[in-house]
């Protein structure tokens, strides 16, 4: 008895310890890779704040409830920058990355297989927060937007926590498309089913038949919770929590699917 617990002890104590560093390092240098790509780092960045100050700021402003027009689409608009950061960040960085072979290369390294993918959450979220933060502060600056210290941190955690459903239909868009077609399948998908959910306009100011539909979008349960977070929204926090859970399975159900083709493919 002693001899087999002296041994069950030794493996345990030759078994290599788990090491952060390959984690840390790789989400260090996906961050920084994509800093230095402004066709991501601009563009995710730039186009919802520049479609908050036109729209929740300078129109806002034009129609007598400018504060409250700015407070509604800072949660909105916030909405629709997060979604873009993480569909460009997965469905168009792991496509490429897949088309160039990088992904055969990562695989032939020493480095733990999901870390690729969690440095590519953490750049995701990384966005995710400085979208969010810099449209939070052209509201109260430029928009006259009033949000309490528990608001304007329930709306970024809501918001950025929001973002890991879109990276698993990023994902999914990723094993799926080639590099080339990558971007033009996000902005397919990405800029129709946001105005469709209500993230451009408020949703009863759309038809009615978008109206119907929005509910079977993600994009309009995130929005939805990000609304709640400000005083708005419609629904429970339980249903919209429930749509994106279900819209991430989806997506990590197909990029598993695509993940198995890639695999049969390269090794039959």
């Amino acid at each position: 008895m002693s001899t087999s617990v002296t041994a069950v002890s030794q493996i345990r104590a030759e078994r290599p310890a788990f090491r952060w560093s390959p984690y840390i390092n790789e989400a260090r240098f996906d961050l920084l890779k994509m800093l230095r790509l402004p066709m991501y780092s601009v563009a995710s960045i730039a186009f919802p704040v520049m479609f908050y100050v036109l729209f929740g700021v300078v129109f806002g402003k034009q129609g007598g409830e400018g504060p409250q027009v700015a407070r509604y689409l800072l949660a909105s608009y916030g909405a629709f920058g997060v979604i873009g950061a993480s569909l460009f960040g997965f469905g168009v960085g792991v496509a490429v990355e897949r088309g160039q072979g990088w992904l055969q290369v990562k695989r032939a390294s020493p480095m733990p297989p999901a870390a690729y993918f969690i440095a590519k959450l953490f750049t995701c979220m990384v966005f995710s927060v400085v979208i969010v933060l810099l449209l939070v502060a052209i509201g109260i600056t430029a928009g006259g937007v009033h949000l309490t210290f528990i608001q304007g941190a329930t709306l970024v955690t809501v918001l950025v926590l929001g973002s890991v459903p879109f990276c698993a239909l990023g994902l999914a868009i990723a094993y799926f498309a080639g590099p080339n077609s990558a971007p033009a399948i996000v902005n397919l998908l990405y800029l129709p089913i946001s105005f469709c959910s209500g993230l451009w306009l408020p949703i009863n100011m759309l038809p009615k038949i978008l109206q119907k539909v929005a509910p079977a979008l993600p994009p309009y349960h995130l929005g939805q919770l990000a609304l709640m977070a400000l005083g708005f929204g419609h629904g429970t926090v339980a249903g919209h929590v429930m749509g994106l859970v279900g819209s991430a399975a989806i997506g990590l159900g197909l990029a598993w699917l695509g993940f198995q083709r890639d695999e049969h493919k390269t090794y039959g």
